[in-house]
């Protein structure tokens, strides 16, 4: 091939392995699956290795998803074009339903080389880390709510009611503090609900500041 050549790489990704399939430059050119690798770096610097001594550009692709964006990473400091495309974007066939990590490689490779594939935008390291501080906080929000939401309904089912003004406050932390049940199996799940919304709401001041 000459160096102005390009081959479109389609990669299907997962935890363990990436299945990965060619089309070359020509538009009609047929798209082939060269099989599947270890998502370990070690296994996909080989593959892009391999890949370079055609003599074609190289233009990979992958769909977004939870393995991230380390893929990238790698292929473009090894020196080649990658794009991580929005998967509900890509487009599929009618009555295409049966999904083989082959096929979808393949599929890859044809669309990016038809320049149908939309890619998103890839966040620097640091806009990463604070993409996923938010993500672990609102995590964290919503486990406080939840732990919350029992100890709630716990001592509603119970007939607790606090008539203070607002609930999750001193006050009501004062009330909660005076509650207790005859029964010692109550009184352990009482502790436990209230144990679980302390630590809930340790775990988002953490996060928080």
């Amino acid at each position: 091939m000459s160096s102005e050549q390009v081959a479109f790489i389609g990669l299907d990704t997962s935890k363990l392995k990436i299945s990965v399939a060619i089309a070359d430059g020509e538009r009609n050119g047929e798209g082939r699956f060269l099989g599947d690798i270890s998502s370990e770096p070690a296994s996909v610097a080989g593959m892009v290795k391999k890949l370079a001594k055609r003599g074609a550009k190289l233009h990979f692709c992958y769909e977004a998803g939870p393995t991230g964006y380390g893929l990238y990473r790698q292929i473009v400091e090894l020196g080649h074009q990658c794009s991580v495309v929005a998967p509900s974007l890509v487009p599929k066939r009618a009555g295409d339903r049966v999904k083989t990590n082959r096929r979808d490689a393949i599929s890859l490779a044809r669309l990016h080389r038809a320049g149908e594939l939309t890619s998103v935008w890839v966040p620097d390291e640091a806009h990463e880390a604070v993409r996923d501080l938010v993500r672990a906080r609102d995590a964290a929000f919503e486990a406080q709510k939840q732990a919350r939401q029992q100890l709630h309904s716990f001592l509603l089912r119970h007939g607790r009611y606090y008539t203070g003004r607002k609930a999750w406050t001193r006050a009501h932390g004062r009330w909660l503090a005076s509650q207790a049940f005859d029964h010692p199996a109550h009184q352990i799940l009482l502790a436990e609900y209230c144990q679980t919304v302390e630590d809930a709401g340790a775990r988002l001041d953490r996060l928080t500041n």
